[in-house]
């Protein structure tokens, strides 16, 4: 697989620095989500009709959520509670198996009509809603309670990170700090990144940065006080190293197994600093070998990249690096520390 396309989630370990999935201020705007907006939500709670999300406007039912099933004047036809089952089917007397994600309350009424019709005359079938539980956000990182938590109602940024318990915090250096690193934190929807400022949003309380969420979005607060670096991309171990006083780009590499048989060692892509406005350095580990060039001595949370293809400019990679990084740590971290809640990929395969 392309080295520049995405990096594979086995071996990466947790911790996730963030500054590459903000890409640079060239690159980002190819690689973040549009997002018109709008004015800020009036409550806290979402609850003001003015809060309301697009995604309510045509709600659909999905597997888990839970419905009440009744036939117009034989109350004793009626069943409740009745979850649609992990397939999506849902059954109702006679109509058994019926699929159910997808539809709207009236859809699947309809549908129930329709097949009950096989066994009654003028069936007349009642569905109302008691949960919706299929629909999901998840919180990951540095909040105090990691994991999916339903979006059963307009949910902004800040009501989510309340319902984690709310961002963690520890002692660093004898003081109590928050341990997110919110100049690096992002929200990932529908396969591309959110433009969020979490740093204006938790310390300054602008309301402009609370979105309404999303089912499927993905908040990630990193660690700001990671003593990693991540080696991806064409080289035999990809994931995060511990930092160490001598680390160098040569040394991280052989760290991580050296190269891969494609690797493009010309051109090894080096990115620090925030989401928004990372630096970026282009080191010839080729040179570096033959004793041409000098080494580059890493920091805290830097991303080293090898590519497997031959590249000029930065902004020809740094798109396809940041998403296979964040697809491949977020993933990875979920597996190993709160279960298979990611079942399919969150970021698009890229193509170089």
């Amino acid at each position: 697989m392309n080295a520049c396309v995405t990096a594979s989630g086995a071996g990466l370990v947790a911790g996730l620095m963030v500054a590459f999935s903000g890409l640079s201020t060239r690159a980002g705007e190819t690689s973040a989500l549009p997002v018109s907006p709008g004015p800020a939500p009036l409550v806290f709670s979402g609850s003001n009709t003015r809060t309301r999300a697009a995604w309510q406007q045509h709600l659909t039912l999905g597997p888990g959520d839970i419905v009440n099933f009744a036939s117009y004047g034989r109350p004793e036809l009626a069943r409740l509670d009745v979850a649609i089952e992990p397939d999506g089917h849902v059954s109702y007397l006679q109509a058994q198996g019926v699929v159910a994600a997808g539809l709207t309350l009236d859809e699947l009424r309809e549908r129930m009509n329709g097949a009950l019709g096989l066994y009654i005359k003028n069936p007349r079938v009642i569905v109302t809603p008691v949960a919706f539980k299929s629909r999901k956000v998840f919180l990951l990182g540095k909040v105090v309670t990691k994991g999916a938590f339903t979006l059963d109602r307009p949910l902004t940024i800040l009501e989510a990170v309340a319902e984690a318990n709310g961002l963690e915090t520890g002692l660093y250096e004898l003081n109590t700090v928050e341990l997110a690193d919110l100049p690096r934190s992002f929200l990932v929807r529908q396969g591309k990144r959110v433009p969020v400022d979490f740093n204006q949003l938790f310390m300054r309380g602008d309301l402009s940065q609370n979105l309404l969420l999303e089912p499927d979005d993905y908040l990630y607060f990193p660690s700001a006080i990671a003593n990693e670096i991540y080696v991806l991309g064409a080289v035999s171990q990809p994931g995060a190293q511990g930092l160490t006083s001598e680390a160098t780009v040569l040394s991280a590499i052989t760290l991580a197994g050296g190269y891969g048989d494609s690797a493009f060692r010309q051109r090894v892509l080096v990115v620090r600093g925030s989401i928004d406005n990372p630096k970026t350095f282009v080191i010839n580990t080729a040179g570096i070998l033959a004793g041409r060039e000098k080494d580059m001595r890493l920091e805290p949370r830097d991303i080293v990249f090898v590519c497997d293809k031959p590249w000029a400019r930065v902004e020809e990679v740094v798109d396809f690096a940041a998403r296979a990084f964040i697809q491949a740590m977020v993933t990875t971290w979920t597996g190993e520390n709160v279960g298979p809640l990611i079942r399919r990929p969150i970021l698009p395969n890229s193509h170089w």
